[in-house]
């Protein structure tokens, strides 16, 4: 399999980028991983057999590294929101912090592959088909896995 890295990476890079920085919503560290995520590629490209497409190949890897980095880290989901300017925004301000706050400990227990499917289509804003390459599964899985992750989702919320 002869492959052209320059070539892949200038067709890739951005979507990569793209796709970290929806995750990580911070854009050093979304360069970072991305490069990352190229040096990486470039080191295994010979284990690279072409069962899901190179994108879907990129974005898992950028994802792992991503996922690591966060766990070295520690890393907090406190970022710097401006305050709303009369009372009736704060408080709403503050509802919509708690329900983002509930879903995501919602999220944490959900086993997998739910839960990364669901970040991966939320968050990642990666296809179904994407999703589903990187699972080595279709199209049709991610969808039916991503609506049963929602649906244990809101009957967590609605039990709460």
């Amino acid at each position: 399999m002869d492959i052209d890295f320059e070539e892949i990476y200038n067709r890739y890079f951005k979507d990569v980028y793209l796709f970290i920085l929806t995750l990580s919503k911070n854009p050093e560290l979304a360069e970072e991983i991305t490069q990352e995520t190229f040096f990486k590629a470039l080191k295994e490209i010979r284990h690279f057999r072409g069962g899901c497409s190179i994108k879907s190949w990129l974005c898992q890897i950028a994802k792992n590294i991503y996922f690591s980095h966060m766990r070295r880290q520690k890393f907090t989901a406190d970022r710097d929101v401006p305050l709303p300017a009369s009372s009736a925004d704060v408080e709403q301000s503050y509802l919509n912090k708690e329900k983002a706050r509930s879903i995501y400990q919602i999220l944490h227990t959900l086993e997998e592959p739910y839960k990364e499917v669901f970040l991966l289509r939320t968050l990642g804003e990666l296809s179904y088909r994407e999703i589903g390459d990187i699972f080595s599964h279709n199209e049709s899985w991610a969808r039916v896995t991503y609506h049963r992750a929602k649906l244990k989702i809101r009957e967590q919320l609605t039990a709460e």
